[in-house]
Parts: structure tokens; sequence; C-alpha cells
């Protein structure tokens, strides 16, 4: 029997991939287009892409899948292919991925509220993310993650839209703002209740990314391992984006100031690694190498 990512988990510090749309920009996607088309259109680019991060030494890449929910595919005019997009970004990964190595089913937040604040009910939301989930995991995926959300109660509907369609595990990451009074969601979300619920909900591994550089999430990640036992994902962000006068995105972090904070993440209790917008597979190789002298 092969083994598991938990066996890994186990044995020792876990490498995931770092940005994906940041390698999408670099290969010409166009700014305003829907990203999980090219899983069917241009399917050789979403493969470089992850052969890239497994030659850098990820442990995990991430499918091509993470704006892929139904209602979020329907503002391309993509919603009735929610089930096919996702089934080719788990198969391509799937493809390239290397004995020993993993392939996780990436879900992001679907950009819309939830009543009161927005328009859709909860059902809504479970239904477009159980379609998603499925074409994921009949792709191959060998597990979920429910990433980047702002609003607790969004990322539960996700998790029981997931587990009405596959058994297979579903790991949440939540994404939290700095300000005075510590870390939250935009939502009000509060870490300790955010661990909590899901840890309620029997999800096997929580987390954190984006919106943060690595130097904010090292307190973070403190914060996540005082309120639970359960092993911690962590993916910062190479800081803050700007846009140029000719529409070029960069990162306030430079590598070197990114880096310099990954020793202080894994000893404040985090168990998988990586990289979120901003980070390349260069930030990934060099991860990889503090990663075996910590």
């Amino acid at each position: 029997m092969s083994a598991s990512i938990f066996d890994m988990i186990g044995e020792r510090v876990v490498l995931l991939d770092g940005g994906f749309g940041t390698e999408l920009i670099a290969q010409g996607f166009p700014q305003g287009a829907c990203p999980e088309t090219w899983n069917v259109e241009k399917p050789e680019i979403v493969t470089k892409i992850h052969e890239s991060y497994f030659d850098a030494g990820s442990d995990v890449v991430l499918t091509n899948s993470f704006g892929g929910s139904k209602i979020k595919l329907e503002s391309y005019g993509q919603g009735e292919r929610c089930y096919e997009l996702n089934l080719a970004a788990a198969q391509i990964a799937n493809k390239v991925k290397p004995e020993g190595k993993f392939v996780c089913g990436s879900i992001g937040p679907i950009g819309k509220f939830l009543k009161p604040v927005g328009e859709y009910e909860e059902e809504q939301f479970e239904e477009a993310y159980a379609e998603q989930a499925k074409g994921l995991s009949e792709g191959g995926v060998d597990f979920l993650l429910i990433e980047t959300q702002y609003d607790l109660k969004e990322a539960l509907c996700a998790l029981r839209g997931a587990r009405r369609v596959t058994d297979k595990p579903v790991f949440v990451t939540m994404t939290f703002n700095k300000g005075p009074r510590g870390y939250f969601t935009i939502m009000g979300n509060s870490v300790t209740q955010c661990v909590g619920d899901l840890e309620n909900e029997r999800v096997p591994v929580v987390g954190t990314n984006c919106t943060l550089n690595s130097g904010e999430m090292v307190d973070l990640i403190k914060l996540i391992r005082e309120a639970t036992s359960l092993p911690i994902m962590a993916q910062a962000n190479a800081g803050k984006p700007s846009v140029s006068g000719e529409g070029e995105v960069s990162y306030e972090q430079t590598i070197e100031d990114y880096l310099r904070f990954i020793p202080q993440m894994i000893e404040n209790g985090a168990n998988l690694i990586g990289g979120c917008c901003g980070t390349n597979p260069e930030y990934i190789k060099r991860m990889a190498e503090i990663i075996k002298r910590v």
C-alpha cells in the first residue's frame, strides 16, 4: 500500500508548492480571464508549472482549480463546465506526479457572500462546492484543500459540500488580517473560533494562507499551535502586491526576506509549508534546502 500524506506529515515537514497564478501570468495568462479554462485549452502550460514545482522539491502540488466552484465560474460564463474543468485540473497534475508525491485539490472562496451580507443561502454554496469537489476527487487528487477562506461560515459550507461527494481527506486554511486587536478574518472570525469549529468538524489539518507576508505569519502560526494539536499548514504571500503603470504585478517582500522567516514558522508549529501569491519555484527550491537543514 502506498504511503499517505499523513504518513509524510508524521515523519517530517512537508513542502507544498508556491503561487500558481503568479506562474500562469508569467506564461502569458491574460488578466481578467478564467484560469481554470487553461486546464482544457492550454494543458501543456499548466503541466509545465506543476513539473517546475515538483522539480523544485515540492512534496505536494495544488491543482489549477482555486476559482473552480460553479458560482465563481458562472462569473466567466463557465458555470456549466465546473465538473469538466476540475476533473481536468486533477488529471493534469496526476500525470506528472512523481512516485511518493501528492496532488491536492485546491478549492478557493466563491467570491460572493452569504446572507445577510450577500444574496446566497448556505445550501447554494454547498451545492457549488460539491460539484467542484466531485470533479477533483474523481480526477484522482489525494486530498482536498479548502483554502484562503475569509468567512468561517463559507468554509464550513465548502466542507459539507465536499463531504457529500467524497471520502477523501479535506484540509482547511483560513486567511487572516493583522490589526491592532490581533488576527481576524475580514468577516471578524478569530483564530480560536476558526480552529475550534474546524476541530469540531474533525478537519484533520488546519492552517492559514495568503494575505500576510512570512514575517507576519510567524506569530499567527504560534497562535494556531496554541489552539490545536492538529497538523498546521502555512503558505505566506511574498508581501503585498503592487501594480506598475504597465500593469505588471510585483510583491514587496524580497526572496531573502521571505526565506529568513521560514525556520521560525516551522519552529512555531508549521507541519506543511509552502508559498502563496508572489512566490515561485525558486522560493520552493530554497525552502527545500532550509527544511533539510531545520
